[in-house]
This record gives structure tokens, C-alpha cells and sequence, in this order.
């Protein structure tokens, strides 16, 4: 099948791109598009040209498995470029998506149809990239400055109506009537002839550039790329058209050959690889899951009903009391309310989210369920015996998952006579909100139990990823050592505050300390015992709970704002004297040896272990669950670059057992 063909409608040449699944503008496209475009300027009889897509949108950007290979002819410049240049009209009938390079595609047309549902945008900034065929140096003179600046460095799409009262298009077409509508267009455009978006004057000035840059500030931390789109922006404004071109391409390099561009497309790859099951087969029948039951209303399972109810799947939560039962189906209806005041929801549409709520106080009512999750207080026992009233309960087939976040699957499993329908599915808080979803697969989880969880979960919006049963599957177990040495840290003479910016410097969203007066001190703190063994037990025995309380590692103001504790200074102080240690200085390249070149080792043991699939689910369960930044690409891709070898040097220099793959040599 050819990729691209070309009909002719009287005077009208019609240029079909079809290459499934996207319309990727791979080798052969580009290669279609200029000898389409090279067809029509030859045929005297032919007096425009229209570009359009078959499948369900137009070219919806770069084959992105070209990035890394040898660039095949005809590069993608020269194909724009002659389509711009061209002496006849040529017209962009746009559906689906025009992304990337296929917006800049579309920019070189010389005008644009699109129907009402298009979406057009460069999201190139994603990757680690920035448009590289001139979409920083077209877009200023379509939409303007500040909208150019705005889709080049924030990276979302607009929709048809706005990019038409933008400029972006110049009209819209009726949804099922795009073909008919961009031929009647193109006749009216022979008369006005070709439009070089080149040869337009940019609109505004540089001066808006400094107001985008601000309000993505924050959002932007840490990451390279916003700010080398926004520099080609300014540059348009500046420089001639192929000036401003050439520097365009000069920052897309750097980018391209940068840390954060490879790390960025790493995690591309990799979230879309994690929804793979090694050893099933891709047609695996998967379980009917029609009605969903959730055991627990609190801030987990209210959060995880959230995410069935807003997919339009019934859900019956359960609670053991009626106070509880009504807090927590209030704080659905409080929290579904608050996203419509933001405008992501109608009355309407909250309306219908809760009608597909049946609160119980009966776990009888679960009977029809074919999947129920249980989200109650974290204990083995507690678990069990919940576990063992569903295997009474429920359906033959239902599947039985634990919202636990290290507790054995297996174990769970043995309260009921149906192990193979029992896994994990460990949701991370807020559970509405936070994308990843570890899939707990136990030593006797059904194949297809396992797949249909996965697609449930990618149903809801989760990236799903496979873990073993170990304690603290993937993410909570690499997280136990860096806490460790972090306390430990703390004695030898480092800060909380200094630990904690050393992480927050490298581009995680809080550190170890910050992260626990968030989740709470006293989790896991059994007052009743009356022990007090290390920092934490002191800081819990004086109500030095977290941010609850306005004090934990750090005080607290209204606005729960941290400040440095003399409390906490004091406590640090008479542990280290009853240790017998020496206070030295600690420098932040040892934090990071200690914090963070652990969790790479635990890395390599879990997969060492089995307990993940592939070095890139890690790095995938570590950005969407902790806040990992993107641009690192994950701790594995870190841990790579930073060198196995390094690493593991440090690391038995610190006292670590090293996991045998990573002393290995790479």
C-alpha cells in the first residue's frame, strides 16, 4: 500500500497521506509529498493543490523511531520547502491532530481548513525538543508572539475554534464534510494564489515573551527546553526568516544531543512499554468489568471510586458506619464539585458521577461486582479477613485486588480458595489524581486477571505497571533505603533542610523530610509502646507530627510553610550524643551517593529479583508515583548516565552491599 496517493478533481490535485496508525511523516511520506506537490506544479491543468490525511486524523507529528536512526532523503526541510515555495495554492484539510511536524506541515500550506473537533499544536517541548522545520519562526507571524510563545514552550494543543480566531486556520469546516468543503475552499483560493507564511511580518513584539516566561516558571524548573523555545521565538522577532531559521536548528541540536531530550523521549518509550505483560499473548481474552466495588471511604478509596465514576463505571463503596459512609461519599461529591467550579466539569456531568455511586454499609451488596478493591487500614490481618468475606461473597471470576502498599499479595491470597483471582493494585494518594498504578501480580494471579487489571487501570487513566510481591513492590521498596540513610545522615551532622535541598535541587518535588511531615510522622508509630529509638519516636512522643499538627521536622505557619526547628535541632543533637558520633561536615555530593545512589542498587535488585519487568518500568513507576523529574528520565536512566561503575564505587566506599548486575560492567 502507498503511503501517499494523489487524485485530481477537475483542476484540483488532492495529496492523500496513509500511513497508519498516525500519519507520521516518515521517510516514504516526505518523499510522497514532494512528488504530489511536484505533480501538481507541473500539470498546467491543476490550479491548487490540497493536502489532506485518510485514517482517524491528519499528520499528527514525527516519526519519533527516526530520531535516533541515519536521516533518510528527503529530509523534512526540503519538503516544506518546497511546498511553501510553491507557485500554485496549496491548502491543509486538517482533521484529528496536526501536531509537531505536522502543524509545521500545515504551515507551509498556504492555508488551513479544519473541521470543529481538529486539534493543532507543537508538543515537541515534551520531549525535550522544540518544533525543528521552522514552527517557532511561522508561528509568530499566524498567531502572534505571545500565542506562538505560549504553544512552543507550554506544548498543548488548541482547538479548531480557537486556532481560527487566532489566525492559525482560515476556516472551518463542517465535521463530516471536510473533503467537499476543502475543494470548494481551494477554487476560491486560486484566485488569491500562494500565501508564504515566511514572507508574513511577525505579530507583537519580544516583550510578551517575558509574561509566558512567567507564568510557567514554576512549571518549569529544572528543564531546558521551555526556555530554548521561547529564546526561538524571541528570535523570530529579531532576525530575518532564514536567520531565525538557522538558530532554530542550531538550539534544536543542543537539545537533541542533550541529557534531558534522550531522558524525556526514554520515558515516551517507556510508559507505553510498561503496558506490555512479558509471556501473554497480546489477544489474551480479558475479564468483563461492568461494576466496580471499593471497601473503604476514605481519602483512598473515595479517591480510587472517583477514578471508575468518572469513566461512566458504577461503583459500590462500602463502609462500616454511616458517619464514615457519608464523610467520604461528601468528599467525592465536594471534590467532583470543585473540578466543575474549575470548569472540567458540568452540574450535569457531576450529577451523573454520583448517581453511579451505591453507598452500603453491607458487603453483601458486592455480589454483582466484577472487580472489588479493597482500600482499608494496612494490616495483614485486617486484610485477611476482608479478603476472606469477598471469597464468600463474590462472584465466580471477580477480581479480588489490594490497594496495599508493601503487604505480601500472596499472603492475602491464602484467606481465600481463589488465589488466581487476587492482585494488587496499589494507587498512590491522591489516588483521583496521581497517574501510576503498581499491578501487584502474586505467585498464583491468573493471566488474565493480571492483563485485565492492567487495561482496567489504562481505562481510568492510570499508567499501569507489573510489580512482584516483595515488601514495598517497586517504588515503595526503592524508597526505603534513601530514608534510611537520610536519618542517618541526620546524625552524622547534616540538616533536614539540607538533605531535603539537595533533593529538591536535583528536581524532585520535596525531600525525604518534606515528604514525611506531608505524609504524616507518626504513620507506622505505635504510641502505645512507649519506645523511644530514634528521631522519629522523639519527634512523635512531643505530637511532632507532620504538617497536621504544624510541626514535624520543620514548624509550620498558617500557611504551612516550613521553617527550621530548634525543637528538632535539639532532638537530632541529644541522639548524637547518646550515639556516641562526632558531628562533621556533609557535603551534598555524599547526600546524593547515599540518598540516591541506593535507590539505583535497589533498582538492580529488584530486577535482579523479577519483582519488574524491565529497568524502564522502574524509571516510570519513579516519575509518575514520587515525582522523579522527567528530564532525568527515572533513576535506572540516571543511574546510567551517572555511570555503573561510579556508582558502585561510591557506594561500597559507604559500607552498601552492591547488587551483582550493577558492579557488573556495562
Amino acid at each position: 500500500m502507498q503511503s501517499v496517493t494523489t487524485q485530481i478533481y477537475d483542476d484540483i490535485l488532492v495529496i492523500l497521506v496513509n500511513n497508519p496508525p498516525v500519519n507520521a511523516l516518515s521517510w516514504h511520506v516526505r518523499q510522497g509529498l514532494k512528488d504530489g506537490v511536484a505533480e501538481g506544479l507541473s500539470d498546467d491543468a491543476v490550479k491548487a493543490i490540497i493536502l489532506r490525511c485518510d485514517g482517524a486524523t491528519f499528520i499528527a507529528g514525527a516519526d519519533i523511531t527516526e530520531f535516533t536512526q541515519a536521516p533518510k532523503e528527503p529530509d523534512l526541510f526540503s519538503t516544506l520547502d518546497a511546498m511553501e515555495k510553491a507557485s500554485k495554492p496549496i491548502i491543509a484539510a486538517i482533521h484529528g491532530t496536526a501536531l509537531g511536524g505536522g502543524l509545521e506541515t500545515a504551515l507551509c500550506c498556504h492555508y488551513r481548513i479544519a473541521v470543529p473537533s481538529a486539534k493543532l499544536g507543537v508538543p515537541e517541548v515534551k520531549l525535550g525538543l522544540l518544533p525543528g522545520a521552522g514552527g517557532t519562526q511561522r508561528l509568530p507571524r499566524l498567531v502572534g508572539v505571545e500565542a506562538a510563545a505560549t504553544m512552543c514552550a507550554g506544548g498543548e494543543p488548541v482547538p479548531a475554534a480557537k486556532a481560527l480566531q487566532m489566525g492559525l486556520i482560515d476556516r472551518m469546516a463542517g465535521e463530516t464534510s471536510l473533503a467537499d468543503e476543502a475543494l470548494a475552499f481551494a477554487r476560491e483560493m486560486i484566485a488569491a494564489g500562494p500565501r508564504a507564511t515566511r514572507d508574513l511580518p511577525v505579530k507583537g513584539d519580544a516583550a510578551a515573551i517575558e509574561g509566558v516566561k512567567a507564568a510557567g516558571a514554576r512549571k518549569w524548573a529544572g528543564f531546558e527546553a521551555p526556555y530554548a523555545n521561547l529564546a526561538c521565538v524571541e528570535a523570530a522577532t529579531r532576525l530575518p526568516f532564514d536567520e531565525g531559521i538557522a538558530f532554530e536548528r542550531s538550539e534544536f541540536m543542543k537539545l537533541m544531543m542533550g541529557s534531558q531530550s534522550a531522558a524525556q523521549r526514554h520515558i515516551f518509550f517507556a510508559e507505553r512499554q510498561a503496558a506490555k505483560i512479558d509471556g501473554l499473548p497480546k489477544d489474551l481474552p480479558l475479564r468483563d468489568i461492568q461494576k466496580v466495588g471499593v471497601i473503604g471511604a476514605g481519602t483512598m478509596g473515595g479517591g480510587i471510586s472517583m477514578n471508575f465514576l468518572a469513566k461512566g463505571i458504577p461503583v459500590t463503596i462500602v463502609e462500616m458506619t454511616p458517619e464514615n459512609l457519608d464523610r467520604g461519599t461528601g468528599v467525592i461529591r465536594k471534590n467532583y464539585e470543585a473540578s466543575a467550579a474549575k470548569g472540567r466539569f458540568t452540574g450535569e456531568q457531576v450529577e451523573g458521577m454520583m448517581g453511579l455511586l451505591t453507598p452500603t454499609l453491607s458487603m453483601d451488596d458486592l455480589a454483582d461486582c466484577d472487580l472489588v478493591i479493597e482500600a482499608v487500614y494496612e494490616s495483614m490481618e485486617v486484610k485477611k479477613e476482608v479478603f476472606g468475606k469477598l471469597d464468600a461473597i463474590c462472584k465466580p471470576g471477580a477480581i479480588l485486588a489490594s490497594n496495599t502498599s508493601f503487604l505480601d499479595i500472596d499472603e492475602i491470597a491464602a484467606a481465600t480458595t481463589r488465589p488466581q483471582d487476587v492482585l494488587g493494585m496499589h494507587f498512590f494518594s491522591p489516588a483521583n489524581v496521581m497517574k501510576l498504578l503498581e499491578v501487584v501480580r502474586g505467585e498464583k494471579t491468573a493471566d488474565d486477571a493480571l492483563a485485565t487489571a492492567m487495561a482496567i487501570g489504562k481505562k481510568i487513566g492510570k499508567v499501569a505497571v507489573v510489580a512482584g510481591v516483595c515488601d514495598g513492590f517497586i517504588g515503595n521498596r526503592m524508597l526505603k533505603p534513601r530514608q534510611l540513610e537520610a536519618n542517618k545522615l541526620l546524625l552524622e551532622g547534616a540538616t533536614p533542610q539540607q538533605i531535603d535541598k539537595v533533593h529538591t535541587d536535583f528536581g524532585m518535588p520535596m525531600g525525604p523530610f518534606q515528604m514525611s511531615d506531608l505524609a504524616g510522622v507518626d504513620i507506622g508509630w505505635h504510641r502505645d509502646e512507649g519506645r523511644i529509638e530514634n528521631i522519629r519516636d522523639a519527634l512523635c512522643a512531643k505530637g511532632r507530627w507532620g504538617q497536621k499538627t504544624g510541626k514535624g521536622f520543620y514548624d509550620y505557619d498558617d500557611q504551612r510553610r516550613p521553617t527550621p526547628s530548634t525543637e528538632v535541632a535539639t532532638i537530632i543533637e541529644e541522639f548524637r550524643s547518646t550515639s556516641n558520633m562526632q558531628k562533621r561536615e556533609i557535603s551534598d555530593q555524599e547526600i546524593i551517593e547515599r540518598t540516591l545512589y541506593p535507590m539505583v542498587n535497589e533498582g538492580y535488585l529488584i530486577l535482579e529479583e523479577g519483582k519488574a519487568q524491565r529497568a524502564s518500568d522502574i524509571d516510570v513507576v519513579w516519575i509518575y508515583g514520587y515525582g522523579w523529574p522527567v528530564y532525568r528520565g527515572g533513576p535506572m536512566f540516571w543511574g546510567n548516565l551517572e555511570g555503573k561503575g561510579k556508582i558502585a564505587e561510591a557506594l561500597e566506599r559507604h559500607g552498601f552491599a552492591v547488587a551483582a548486575s550493577l558492579k557488573a560492567k556495562a
